[in-house]
């Protein structure tokens, strides 16, 4: 979704200020977190490689939606740690993975204390906006 950038605000390293979308389907994906498809930890200790864990597990979910990276309207990634050159590697690898359209629009990186599973370093929360639609449920295929 094509983002706005206001007048007066600062610039942006790559998302938008404001998304803004015509009513309709939405979905909400869960915190997509580094697990692989028995909910075993992915990348121990590893904050990119687990980022690419979640960039897979994200594509999956939007695929299983309908949508894309390009449908996505918000995104939230969480990163445990609290050091901005680790955040920065963490957007940085997002921003040019097949996730990083989702990144375009209205987004926020954030440093937390603590996430969900034992070992986990990131996990990221997406809203996309459907353009019909959709199914609700993974047929499993």
């Amino acid at each position: 979704m094509p983002g706005i950038h206001p007048e007066g605000l600062h610039a942006t390293p790559g998302y938008s200020h404001v998304t803004v979308v015509p009513a309709g389907p939405t979905a909400y994906l869960s915190g997509q977190c580094p697990l692989d498809t028995e909910g075993r930890l992915v990348g121990e200790g590893d904050v990119l490689t687990q980022t690419d864990q979640v960039v897979a597990n994200a594509l999956r979910a939007l695929a299983v939606a309908g949508a894309g990276p390009s449908d996505v309207v918000r995104t939230v990634v969480h990163v445990l740690t609290s050091d901005r050159a680790t955040l920065g590697a963490v957007w940085e690898r997002l921003r040019g993975s097949a996730l990083g359209p989702a990144l375009t629009s209205a987004a926020t990186l954030l440093g937390t204390s603590a996430l969900g599973y034992p070992g986990q370093l990131v996990e990221v929360d997406l809203t996309a906006a459907l353009p019909e639609a959709r199914p609700t449920s993974d047929s499993g295929t």
